[in-house]
C-alpha cells in the first residue's frame, strides 16, 4: 500500500483545467489542447509518476506489469492523468519504440505497459496504461499537445481507450481532411508546389497558367514580385497545351498547373483572386488528381463537407475548359493524360446535397458541370485515338512522347537496359537520346504507348493491363461511359426541361459511330443520350459479356478477342447499372466468390502488383451490389474492408495507408513505389485520400451491431459465423446510406 502523503493547502492540479474538457474529452486537439492550463502547485512537477520513476520501485528494475488489466480498480469517476509532455514522449519512445520508427505498433518488442500519475492525486498515485492501442494513442495525444505548445497536460483516459472506429472516423472528418487541403494562390503555393516526384533537381516553384486567363497570370506575377523568396517562375501555356511534343519539352521544367480561382475582396476596397481549396491524395501525390477526387468527394459528402467537394468539381470544369480534359493530375507532365471519368456522378451526388435555398444557383452550377462533361465525352472518350470505330467502344489511349517523367528514377531500368546495351550507352545517356528523338526504337514506343494507357486507366500497375492496355476496351471504362450517358440524359430531362444549350463550341462525335469527321451542334437533349446508352449496352453485351463464365472481360480491339483475365472490375457494371438483372445475379452468385478474400476484394491472377489490390473498387462494389438488391453482400464486403482498416489503425499507431494486401490483411505492401501514408512520426496527420473516404462511406453500409464488432476487431470469419446462426442475420440490413449511393433509378431532387 502506498504511503499517505499530506499535500500543502491549495494544491490543486486540475481545478483550473478547461472545464469543458471533462465534459467533452473527445474534442479535437485544437480545442482540447489549444488553451493553456494553469496549475496552482507547491511542489515540482517531477513528482508525477511516469514509467521509470516510482518511489517503491528500484530505478534499474525491469518494468513488469503489476497485474492483469481486469484486476485494476474501477474508478468512481472518469480517470485523468497529469503528464509532462516532452519527458513522457521520451520515455514512451525509449521503452516501447524498439524498431526506432517513432511509432508504437505490434511489431515493437517493448513491455507495452507504462504507469501514469493520476490528476486527482496530483500525480502521486499511478495507473498502468497497457497494450499497443492505448500506448500508441498516448504517443499521438502527446504529439498533438506538443503541436499546440503544451508542456504539461491533464489527459482524459477516455482519449486513450476511445472506440477505434469512432476515433478513426473522427480523425478523418476533423483532422485528415484539413491536413490534405491545398489551395493554389499566394498563400498556398509553397505547400502545393512541393513535388516529391520531381527528379530535375530544381526545387523552386513553377506555375503554368492557361492561355486566355490574363488576370490569373498577372496575379501570379504579382505574387512573385511580392514574395521574392519563393523564386516563383510564372509561365503562360499556349492555346493547345496538350500537344505531345510541347508537353515533352516541359519534362525538364515541371510545374504545377493553375486551377480555378474566385474573385474576392482584397480588404483594401479592391478585388483579388483566391484559390478554391481541394483535397490531395497525400504523401508523394501532392496535387489534384482525377479519380482520387471522386472517391474523396464521397467521403467529404458523408462528412458534410459539401462546399469542398463542390470546389473540386469547379476545378474539373476549369481543367476541361483550359487543358482539354480532366487531367490525371495537376502537374505539367500530366497534360496529355486523363483518368477514369466520374464527373457526372460526382456532380449529381453534390447537387443533391446543395443548400436548397437557392435552386437557381444550384441548377446553374450543375449546368456548367454537365456542359463540361459533355465536352469531355465528345472530345476525349468517343474521339480518336481513344474510340475504336469498329466496335464503337472506347479505350485508354493517351498521346505522349518519351519516358514518363513522374516515375521513380529506376522504374524503367529493366526495360531500358537492353536498348542501352544495344547502342553501347549508359541508361541515362540512352534515355536522353531516346527522349530527344535521336534514337528510334519502335518496340519501345509500343511499350510506352501501353504504359501511358495503364497510367491513364488509374490502374498503374496491374498484370491485367500490362503491354496491351492501349488496345483494350475495358469493362470499367465502358461502364463509366454508360453511366456518363445515363447521367447526362437524366440531368437534361429532369433538371433542364429536356434541352441543354452547350454554349461553348466544340465538335460533337457523330452517332452512330463512324470514322468520319465530327458534326457540330449547340444543343443536346435526352433522346440522343438514350440512343447512345442503348448502343453501348448492346456493345458491352456483345463484346465484353461472357455467358459461360458469368463475367465481363476486357476486349482486345487489336486481336479482336476477349482477354480472359478475371477482374473485379466486372462489378463496375453493377455500379453503373448496365448489367441486366440476370447478369447481376450470375455475377453475384457465381463470380463474386472468386474475388472475395478476408479483407474484401482483389483481382484474381497473381495479386502482387499495386492494382491487383484495388482500394476504390471496394466502394464501387458496395454501391453496385446494393443497387441491385444484394445488400447483405455489400455489407459483408464493407465489413471485411473496414475490419482490415481498423485492425491496422489499432495495431500500427493509427496508420491509414494508400493500399492493403487484402489477403494477408497487411499494409506492409512492397509494390511499385511502396506504400504511401505510412511514413509519419508519432501521430498520423493525413491518412490517405480515398482510404479515408472508403472508411467513411463503408461505415454508412454497416448497422450498429456490425459497427460494434468492427470496433472490437472481430474477424469476419467469427462475426459472420455467428451471424449465420440467424439472430444477427435478421438485423444485418439495418444501415445508414447518407449519400443515397445506390438507386434503382437515378433521382435528381430539384426542389424541397
Amino acid at each position: 500500500m502506498a504511503p499517505s502523503l499530506t499535500h500543502p493547502p491549495a494544491v490543486n492540479f486540475v481545478e483550473e483545467h478547461d472545464a469543458t474538457a471533462a465534459l467533452a474529452p473527445m474534442k479535437e486537439a485544437a480545442d482540447y489542447y489549444g488553451k493553456n492550463e494553469t496549475f496552482a502547485r507547491s511542489r515540482t512537477y517531477s513528482a508525477s509518476h511516469i514509467h521509470g520513476y516510482n518511489p517503491r520501485r528500484p530505478v534499474l528494475e525491469e518494468t513488469k506489469s503489476r497485474r492483469r488489466l481486469s484486476h485494476d480498480e474501477k474508478a468512481s469517476q472518469p480517470r485523468r492523468f497529469l503528464i509532462d509532455v516532452e519527458e513522457t514522449i521520451r520515455l514512451v519512445l525509449e521503452q516501447e519504440d524498439t524498431d526506432g520508427d517513432f511509432q508504437i505498433s505490434v511489431t515493437d518488442a517493448g513491455p507495452k505497459v507504462m504507469a501514469l500519475g493520476t490528476a486527482t492525486s496530483n500525480g502521486f498515485k499511478t495507473f498502468d496504461i497497457r497494450g499497443t492501442y492505448m500506448l500508441s494513442n498516448l504517443l499521438q495525444e502527446l504529439a498533438l499537445a506538443r503541436d499546440h505548445g503544451r508542456k504539461r497536460i491533464v489527459l482524459d483516459e477516455a482519449r486513450l481507450t476511445e472506440n477505434p472506429v469512432d476515433r478513426l472516423s473522427r480523425m478523418i472528418k476533423n483532422s485528415f481532411w484539413h491536413s490534405l487541403t491545398r489551395r493554389i494562390d499566394g498563400d498556398g503555393l509553397e505547400i502545393i508546389c512541393a513535388d516529391p516526384k520531381n527528379r530535375t533537381g530544381r526545387i523552386n516553384p513553377r506555375i503554368y497558367v492557361p492561355h486566355g486567363e490574363p488576370a490569373m497570370a498577372e496575379y501570379y506575377r504579382k505574387v512573385a514580385r511580392e514574395k521574392p523568396h519563393l523564386n516563383l517562375d510564372v509561365q503562360v501555356l499556349p492555346p493547345k497545351p496538350d500537344d505531345p511534343l510541347f508537353v515533352k519539352s516541359l519534362n525538364s521544367k515541371p510545374g504545377i498547373l493553375a486551377l480555378a480561382m474566385n474573385e474576392v475582396d482584397d480588404g483594401k476596397a479592391g478585388k483579388t483572386l483566391k484559390g478554391i481549396p481541394f483535397i490531395v491524395p497525400g504523401a508523394r501525390f501532392n496535387e489534384l488528381y482525377n479519380w482520387d477526387s471522386y472517391f474523396i468527394s464521397l467521403g467529404l459528402l458523408v462528412d458534410g463537407k459539401v462546399t469542398m467537394a463542390q470546389g473540386m468539381v469547379d476545378h474539373f470544369i476549369f481543367e476541361i475548359k483550359h487543358y482539354g480534359k480532366i487531367l490525371n493530375g495537376s502537374r505539367s507532365y500530366y497534360l496529355c493524360r486523363t483518368q477514369p471519368p466520374f464527373l457526372t456522378d460526382m456532380a449529381l451526388q453534390i447537387f443533391n446535397q446543395l443548400d436548397r435555398s437557392d435552386i437557381d444557383a444550384n441548377r446553374a452550377w450543375l449546368k456548367r458541370a454537365i456542359q463540361a462533361a459533355i465536352k469531355e465525352y465528345h472530345t476525349i472518350w468517343v474521339a480518336e485515338p481513344r474510340i475504336d470505330p469498329k466496335t464503337g467502344l472506347s479505350r485508354y489511349r493517351p498521346e505522349g512522347l518519351g519516358i514518363p517523367p513522374e516515375t521513380e528514377a529506376t522504374h524503367f531500368t529493366h526495360i531500358l537496359e537492353p536498348y542501352a546495351q544495344k547502342h553501347g550507352l549508359s541508361i541515362l545517356e540512352f534515355s536522353e537520346k531516346y527522349n530527344n528523338g535521336e534514337l528510334k526504337e519502335p518496340g519501345l514506343d509500343e511499350y510506352f504507348l501501353h504504359d501511358r494507357a495503364v497510367r491513364e486507366s488509374g490502374h498503374d500497375t496491374s498484370y491485367r493491363l500490362e503491354k496491351r492496355c492501349a488496345s483494350l476496351a475495358t469493362i470499367d471504362l465502358q461502364a463509366l461511359l454508360y453511366k456518363y450517358e445515363v447521367d447526362i440524359g437524366t440531368a437534361i430531362r429532369e433538371v433542364f426541361d429536356d434541352e441543354l444549350d452547350l454554349e461553348e463550341e466544340f465538335p460533337l462525335s457523330p452517332f452512330p459511330i463512324t470514322p468520319e469527321a465530327y458534326a457540330s451542334a449547340t444543343r443536346e437533349n435526352s433522346k440522343s443520350r438514350s440512343q447512345r446508352t442503348e448502343f453501348r449496352k448492346e456493345m458491352i453485351d456483345k463484346y465484353l459479356w461472357n455467358e459461360s463464365k458469368s463475367l465481363y472481360f476486357d476486349y482486345d480491339t487489336a486481336q479482336e478477342q476477349q482477354i480472359l483475365y478475371e477482374s473485379v472490375t466486372s462489378l463496375w457494371s453493377l455500379w453503373a447499372g448496365c448489367a441486366s438483372e440476370e447478369q447481376a445475379w450470375k455475377l453475384v452468385t457465381q463470380s463474386l466468390k472468386k474475388f472475395e478474400v478476408l479483407g474484401g476484394l482483389i483481382s484474381l491472377d497473381r495479386p502482387n502488383r499495386q492494382w491487383d489490390y484495388p482500394p476504390p473498387h471496394q466502394i464501387m462494389a458496395w454501391v453496385g451490389l446494393e443497387r441491385y438488391g444484394y445488400l447483405e453482400d455489400a455489407q459483408r464486403l464493407a465489413y471485411r474492408f473496414l475490419y482490415m482498416m481498423t485492425t491496422a489503425f489499432v495495431d500500427f499507431n493509427g496508420v491509414v495507408p494508400e493500399k492493403f494486401d487484402a489477403v494477408k490483411l497487411s499494409h506492409l505492401v512492397d509494390a511499385e513505389y511502396g506504400n504511401q501514408g505510412i511514413d509519419f512520426k508519432l501521430v498520423p496527420r493525413e491518412g490517405f485520400g480515398w482510404m479515408n473516404a472508403a472508411y467513411q462511406v463503408g461505415l454508412s453500409f454497416l448497422n450498429s451491431h456490425m459497427r460494434r464488432a468492427v470496433a472490437a476487431c472481430t474477424s469476419p470469419e467469427v462475426f459472420f459465423s455467428a451471424a449465420n446462426t440467424g439472430a444477427e442475420q435478421a438485423g444485418m440490413q439495418d444501415m445508414i446510406d447518407p449519400l443515397g449511393l445506390a438507386m434503382d433509378s437515378l433521382e435528381i431532387t430539384t426542389n424541397d
